[in-house]
């Protein structure tokens, strides 16, 4: 009996030889790819994909929104694209985006936690958070920073003070060149500081310098090849050395400041009166002690004041060079906006909300540089919540939505200070 099976087994192993059953698994593998990924009924076109991969190697992480233009002029506003296991839907043009965000907001309102964000934040924070988490923690927080002077005469007068602390470190540089980076980020985080930790930082506190340059990081890093492959091969990345795990890392770093600063608070913490936003959270977390359902938690306090930051301070800092560039670039633009403030302001008073309705050129000067700069071209992901018919495709739920704001058929011109005209883009449509 055991000679016979012995025989059968040799005579199996010779019929399926090793090269044999990894070709056959090739193919199993294959073919389960494409079973799986087979896009459903009536959902939008997209461009070939390959297996496991899907379009990830037909993209430009450094140059994203512009990689996308090429597959908007082939099959429109509305595509689909595969990412390893993340499916998504990319959508662009005014029309669409309004139907979405206006006309269909509530079909699209959740965020997609991509594995580098699970990693990071969970589920937590303000940004990427969904459901009962993100309700209850935008809440809290658009009334703490209102309550800290978010939209109110304080908080400019702290910008305002700031902005005499930026002119005077710029001066420092007696007319030499230096790179603003660092020092417009300072400034721009000090504000941030004055509502998250009631104080504001010197530009040449150690500490404080090494918050911003991890935070500089974290936002170089997210972008690069290393971390989204992460995102589409989590459980392979894991084990790979790379810039995705020096991002992990700083982003701990990140954690630690805050929750330093968290424990500074606590000690001289007054229950019945709120310094700052660290202070109303605290009050905010003991109302909700013993309630499991809640959110307010020291965790979850860490992860919203980092997303105060990574919002607040990255978006502003890098507008403000955007400024600097452009008006290097068109120095006659320059000139005008110099005039205008001269005008109106003079050489001592600082510029204040109030002045805008007065500044007509120099208002529109800021909007063609947020305009030009667009320095979110792909918008922050959404996620579809129900089936969705969308410019009559079909959307299921839980599929990706990346919202594209790139609109290239858009431009301003100056000598029209109050309007926008459909004019053919480019650095050149920039005139005074």
């Amino acid at each position: 009996m055991l000679e016979a099976l012995g025989s059968l087994a040799a005579a199996l192993w010779t019929a399926f030889r090793p090269g044999t059953v990894l070709l056959g698994a090739v193919v199993f593998l294959l073919l389960s790819d494409l079973l799986k990924r087979q896009r459903p009924k009536n959902y939008p076109p997209g461009p070939p994909r390959l297996p496991f991969v899907g379009n990830f190697f037909q993209l430009d992480f450094e140059q994203g929104h512009l990689s996308l233009q090429r597959f908007v002029k082939k099959y429109g506003n509305l595509f689909s694209l595969e990412l390893g296991d993340l499916p998504s839907v990319v959508i662009t043009g005014l029309p669409l985006i309004k139907e979405v965000l206006v006309h269909q907001d509530q079909n699209f309102v959740n965020r997609p936690i991509t594995p580098i964000r699970e990693r990071v934040f969970k589920e937590n924070g303000l940004i990427m958070s969904n459901g009962h988490i993100w309700k209850e923690q935008r809440r809290f927080s658009l009334t703490a920073l209102r309550n800290f002077g978010l939209g109110r005469k304080s908080l400019e007068e702290h910008i305002q003070e700031e902005v005499a602390y930026l002119v005077q470190a710029i001066g420092e540089k007696n007319g030499q060149p230096f790179n603003p980076h660092f020092k417009i980020n300072n400034a721009v985080s000090n504000i941030i500081c004055s509502i998250a930790f009631g104080e504001r930082f010197d530009y040449q506190d150690d500490q404080f310098q090494e918050l911003l340059r991890l935070l500089d990081e974290v936002t170089y890093l997210e972008t690069t090849l290393w971390c989204q492959l992460y995102n589409v091969f989590p459980r392979i990345m894991n084990f790979l050395p790379g810039p995705h795990q020096r991002l992990f890392s700083n982003w701990e770093k990140l954690k630690m400041f805050v929750a330093r600063m968290i424990e500074n608070h606590k000690r001289d913490w007054n229950p019945d009166e709120a310094r700052d936003f660290i202070d109303a959270y605290l009050q905010e977390t003991e109302k909700h002690k013993g309630n499991a359902a809640s959110s307010f938690h020291e965790e979850n306090l860490i992860y919203s004041t980092l997303d105060l930051f990574f919002a607040g301070t990255e978006t502003t800092s890098t507008t403000l060079r955007w400024g600097l560039l452009y008006m290097a670039l068109y120095p006659e633009i320059q000139e005008k906006v110099q005039a205008e403030i001269d005008k109106v302001l003079g050489k001592s008073r600082p510029p204040s909300t109030a002045t805008r309705e007065s500044m007509p050129y120099t208002n529109a000067v800021i909007h063609e540089v947020q305009r030009m700069g667009n320095i979110i071209p792909l918008n922050v992901p959404r996620e579809v919540t129900v089936d969705t018919i969308l410019a009559g495709y079909h959307l299921p739920k839980e599929r990706g939505c990346a919202l594209e704001n790139n609109w290239p058929e858009l431009s301003c011109l100056f000598f029209l200070p109050h309007f926008c005209k459909n004019l053919p883009s480019g650095l050149q449509t920039m005139k005074s």
